[in-house]
């Protein structure tokens, strides 16, 4: 069984609470939305087309690059006769079966490094990077997961890198290593590995370790690395990430689950309210859009479950009663909503994406009410969140191809863009160029 990352993959979060600049992405999906604001990216792109500069990445990661200031960080774990994931191949009877992929736990005994890069943003070229661990892995994996999953945020003045079960590691601008923490290795649903990313508020780092054995939610001075606060969770295995939600009455940080979305103070680590559903994988991150804040509570088979709108100042246990579909708290749900993506939320139209089968639901954000449930020609399977610019809808598959569909209530597909590489991480953009991180590069895109 594959493992979503996405976004994990994935994911992988929500990290700095910030307006989204166009010069600056500073964390996954840039301020937690995927709206790239403020430029204009490339209409078309491929090999040869477009291809500002591309940086060979050793290892294998499915962390999405940050981009801060003339700089892009990324992460990658390292080791010898590295397995690379790629997207399924496509029947063909002349061709040898594919190799098969090492079972998890097999480079249990392997020496991997845990490496942060940081490129020179107009060049691509390596400014610095810094081994933040070499040792065997602490945990296992599953065959399509990596060792690098989670992706890191920046505040403009220290990059943090999160590798799940080997730690959290705080370097300046220039590459020093400020601090690092370990929080111990835990055990993984079906030892499928981690994913959730650590978000920014303040002066606090939020991370979440979500696990079989022993669930938390801490709260990192981001100078010192000190525990400013720690919650239990009774939750199991969650590879979505937190994010911030700053609405009209407070800001609040939210974090996905297999049982319940929860929103949290972030001075404190106190719950402000709590969302049930029916239980499930967790692998899609909320997503806020002003005053609303939209999540997805997956079932316990074929990945259906649960999508709601929460309005802002929601208190206590706002979960909805049997036969129910909205309460004083929840403006909408949909139930036997199909995704393992984070929803995007964009010009008044939600979109969700299903992993396989490219299927792309679009809802009114307002009343929940479905526009469209159409299938993207094409599509292979789906790790990346969406993104939106310029009223289009950017869809990357794992085959290295991204399909524009034209953002709003009639769907149409304007194009697609292929790069001929294998793609899980959810890009980055910012002043008009799209950092696209295949398995073995790093792409800039751009006119």
């Amino acid at each position: 069984m594959r493992f979503h990352v996405a976004v994990f993959l994935s994911s992988v979060v929500l990290g700095l609470a910030l307006v989204g600049r166009a010069d600056e992405w500073p964390q996954f999906r840039g301020d937690g939305t995927g709206i790239v604001s403020g430029s204009t990216l490339p209409a078309e792109w491929g090999p040869g087309k477009n291809v500002r500069w591309k940086t060979k990445i050793p290892g294998v990661a499915w962390s999405s690059p940050v981009v801060w200031g003339d700089k892009v960080f990324v992460t990658t774990a390292i080791t010898d006769n590295q397995f690379k994931p790629g997207p399924p191949p496509k029947a063909s009877p002349s061709k040898a079966p594919p190799k098969a992929p090492p079972k998890p736990g097999a480079d249990s005994n392997a020496i991997y490094q845990w490496v942060v890069f940081c490129l020179d943003r107009q060049s691509g070229k390596v400014i610095w990077k810094q081994q933040a661990l070499k040792d065997k892995p602490h945990t296992p994996k599953a065959p399509f997961n990596t060792y690098a999953t989670e992706t890191p945020v920046t505040d403009g003045e220290r990059v943090y890198a999160y590798f799940g079960n080997h730690g959290v590691y705080c370097y300046d601008m220039a590459g020093q290593q400020l601090w690092k923490k370990d929080f111990g290795a835990f055990p993984t649903q079906g030892n499928n590995g981690t994913a959730s990313s650590p978000v920014l508020e303040g002066d606090r780092l939020f991370v979440l370790v979500d696990n079989e054995e022993k669930s938390f939610l801490v709260a990192l001075d981001k100078k010192t690395g000190e525990e400013s606060w720690r919650v239990d969770r009774d939750e199991k295995t969650v590879w979505g990430s937190p994010i911030v939600w700053k609405n009209k009455t407070r800001t609040e940080l939210v974090t996905p689950g297999m049982q319940k979305v929860r929103s949290y103070d972030p001075a404190t680590g106190r719950v402000l309210w709590e969302l049930a559903g029916h239980g499930g994988n967790c692998n899609s991150t909320p997503v806020p859009d002003g005053d609303f804040l939209y999540a997805f509570l997956q079932g316990n088979q074929g990945g259906q479950g649960t999508f709601f709108a929460v309005k802002a100042g929601a208190a206590g246990d706002i979960s909805l009663k049997p036969g129910e579909t909205a309460n004083a708290s929840v403006a909408w749900s949909v139930p036997r909503a199909g995704t393992d993506t984070s929803p995007l939320v964009y010009k008044g139209q939600v979109y969700l994406m299903g992993r396989s089968g490219g299927v792309l639901t679009c809802y009114d954000a307002a009343t929940g009410k479905q526009v469209y449930r159409e299938r993207v020609p094409g599509v292979q399977g789906i790790w990346a969140a969406p993104w939106a610019n310029d009223g289009k809808v950017y869809i990357l598959d794992d085959a290295g191809t991204t399909f524009v569909v034209q953002a709003g209530p009639s769907f149409k597909v304007l194009g697609k863009n292929a790069l001929n590489d294998t793609t899980w991480a959810t890009p980055a953009a910012a002043d008009g160029a799209l950092y696209l991180r295949g398995v073995d590069y790093l792409y800039c895109i751009k006119s």
